[in-house]
């Protein structure tokens, strides 16, 4: 029996992930980010849940000035690493928060939220409510979320209620007279096994703009 204390809540669990592994992700920025965010001109940009900071410093990379929000502290130690190694860590800034419990001030011409999905507690409304609360006048809401496991797991590891697409608009509850819908959509894309076989994942897309 290990010695080790089992994590208490949602800080310590993903501190542990990250301490007790190498590099957790690719260190590429998600593919969805890339599509969505390519042609928006640069300005403020907030990363919540930035992780090892790839999509972080993709936004600096492309004349961002970036926050980056991590609730582990070290994700974000990986994610200055990179943004130094990157040459761009004179514009991202990092901050450490539980999201639904702390939340970056100030308002950003991008909040990108990108996985908000936690086998932990987390109070993903309220979170994705602060995100669009963060939109400055004329910016973007960029929230990416599974639809579903991927379509090698056989067996899922927890129990998800995963989101749809009326469900999260509904959450949002953005008047119409503000916000305007530019993409509201499922994607499928690659998702190889563990064991390199070929699979897929769904992920839901909202891409929204507040006109005032």
């Amino acid at each position: 029996m290990s010695d080790t204390p089992a994590p208490s809540g949602p800080a310590d669990f993903w501190e542990a992930r990250y301490r007790e592994a190498g590099r957790v992700w690719s260190g590429r920025p998600n593919t969805l980010l890339e599509r969505e965010a390519a042609g928006l001109t640069p300005g403020t940009a907030l990363d919540l849940g930035c992780g090892e900071g790839a999509d972080a410093v993709w936004l600096a990379s492309r004349g961002w000035r970036v926050t980056g929000v991590d609730i582990s502290a070290t994700a974000l130690e990986r994610a200055a690493r990179h943004a130094a190694e990157a040459g761009v860590a004179d514009r991202v800034t990092w901050e450490r928060h539980e999201l639904g419990r702390s939340f970056p001030e100030g308002t950003f011409d991008l909040v990108s939220a990108h996985y908000l999905q936690s086998p932990v507690e987390l109070d993903q409304r309220a979170v994705l409510r602060s995100a669009a609360a963060a939109v400055a006048e004329g910016g973007t809401l960029l929230i990416v979320l599974h639809a579903g496991w991927p379509s090698w797991q056989s067996e899922p590891p927890f129990d998800h209620v995963f989101p749809t697409l009326d469900g999260v608009t509904a959450e949002l509850a953005l008047p119409e007279d503000r916000w305007t819908v530019e993409t509201r959509e499922t994607v499928r894309r690659p998702s190889a096994a563990p064991d390199g076989r070929d699979g897929f994942r769904d992920d839901h897309v909202w891409r929204l703009r507040r006109v005032r």
